[in-house]
């Protein structure tokens, strides 16, 4: 679902003390999404095509300049060939010349005006792209940040389950050792601390995975020595009741300044520049050019002026107006029209798709928000009434009333509820911070 993967960006920050705060060298979620866009490569290539597309707006404004050329020639001429008096003879002629021109459009059929937009847009749509790819890399360091704390709570879950159980074994090690209990139960409730020693080494590995997937993420070369900052939800958030704005109000926000939506209008704007600056072949363009050169000419066996004499005498300057016509290019002109047409009308249609995800997204996030609330409601209760559980069955089992499999049970749900709480609380947060983040408002602290 796309929603889940967008939830993320609020939600962990959320969470933190105050943002540039460090805990023992940890890492706050803003550090985290700072360094990973200053060190992410996607995020640098979308850099790259920004600098590339003002580069290419520069050049689209340079059209409108004069351009210079300078050019110098040098050709040799041997073998037979007419002379003046009209015969053939052996004769040798080299010839020199140099020029300078100039050439400057007046009129393209707005060619050149068109031209511009374009690349300004252009580079506005880079513009776009590049705060997109920033979002997604936000996103995805939220994600791996908010599975690591979440990956906490389980393993506090996991290493609470060893202290039980090994506070049981020492209670019954103290029993048997003066003939009140049996080594049998002894044996029972040490597998059963076997296994929650099991259940936390998986819980511990887990948790250095979630640090790993973070680390890299940060293109990091390791993740040793890596950690985050850990802070407690709100525990208020349990009695939670707001009254959440609607799908339509949450789109009507984030319509105005998603950078994927800000990106096909700026594209639909696009097209319809191309639109016109397939049209500039419609019209005749006009252009002045001017220039200046002067050659020098030898003929072997016939007399010619000094080099420096034939170039001055030789010296020559011309202005002039280029006028083109367009008439008839075998309906080439016709076909771009229709086609830049078509591009504009499918491009109307992208935008219209990226609208309507962006509004079924919203819709995935407002019921899923919902949902979360009542689960993590629904989990408070069950958390409540697992922990009562416990303690009872665990009173009936110290004093001989219930056996190990009871307490196991009793226990194992215990620890289920709790487990199941804090995924309850952190995906509620997830998506309370979704709405703001759909909605462009600071994340509220909970």
């Amino acid at each position: 679902m796309k929603a889940i993967k967008h939830i993320i960006v609020a939600a962990a920050t959320a969470w933190l003390c105050p943002a540039h705060a460090q805990q023992n060298g940890a890492w706050t979620l803003e550090q985290c999404i700072d360094y990973a866009i200053s060190h992410n490569i996607s995020v640098k290539q979308n850099e790259n095509q920004l600098k590339k597309q003002e580069i290419q707006l520069s050049t689209a404004k340079n059209q409108m300049l004069p351009d210079l050329n300078a050019s110098a020639s040098e050709s040799v001429n041997f073998g037979r060939g007419l002379t003046a008096d009209n015969t053939f003879a052996n004769r040798s002629t080299n010839s020199t010349s140099f020029s300078l021109s100039t050439s400057v459009p007046l009129f393209t059929g707005f060619r050149i005006t068109n031209n511009i937009k374009i690349n300004r847009l252009n580079l506005d749509a880079a513009t776009a792209d590049l705060e997109k790819a920033k979002n997604d890399i936000s996103v995805q360091v939220a994600q791996a940040y908010t599975q690591i704390l979440y990956s906490m709570e389980i393993s506090d879950v996991a290493h609470r389950q060893i202290t039980i159980d090994s506070m049981q074994v020492s209670r019954l090690q103290a029993m048997f050792n003066v003939g009140k209990t049996s080594l049998d139960r002894l044996s029972q409730q040490k597998a059963a601390l076997a296994q929650s020693q099991l259940t936390a080494v998986q819980a511990d590995n887990n948790l250095q995975l979630a640090l790993l997937s973070l680390t890299q993420l940060l293109e990091l070369s390791s993740p040793d020595n890596f950690n985050v900052v850990r802070s407690e939800a709100d525990k208020n958030i349990l009695n939670a009741d707001g009254v959440l704005p609607s799908p339509d109000v949450i789109f009507s926000e984030a319509v105005t300044f998603r950078p994927e939506v800000e990106a096909q209008n700026i594209r639909l704007q696009m097209a319809d520049k191309s639109v016109s600056l397939a049209k500039a072949d419609y019209y005749p363009t006009l252009s002045f050019s001017a220039g200046m050169g002067s050659n020098y000419y030898k003929t072997s066996g016939m007399y010619a002026d000094a080099f420096g004499k034939q170039m001055k005498n030789n010296f020559s300057q011309y202005l002039g107006l280029n006028l083109n016509i367009p008439i008839f290019n075998r309906f080439q002109t016709r076909n771009a029209v229709r086609s830049a047409r078509i591009d504009y009308q499918n491009q109307q249609l992208a935008l219209d798709a990226t609208k309507k995800a962006l509004y079924k997204e919203i819709q995935q996030v407002y019921y899923n928000t919902i949902a979360a609330q009542q689960k993590l409601k629904s989990s408070s209760l069950a958390k409540t009434s697992a922990s009562d559980a416990f303690r009872l069955v665990t009173a009936k089992y110290e004093q001989g009333k219930a056996n190990i499999t009871e307490f196991n049970e009793s226990k194992v749900a215990y620890m289920k509820s709790e487990s199941d709480l804090a995924q309850a609380r952190y995906e509620y947060l997830y998506q309370l911070s979704l709405i703001d983040f759909y909605r462009g408002k600071k994340l509220r602290s909970f």
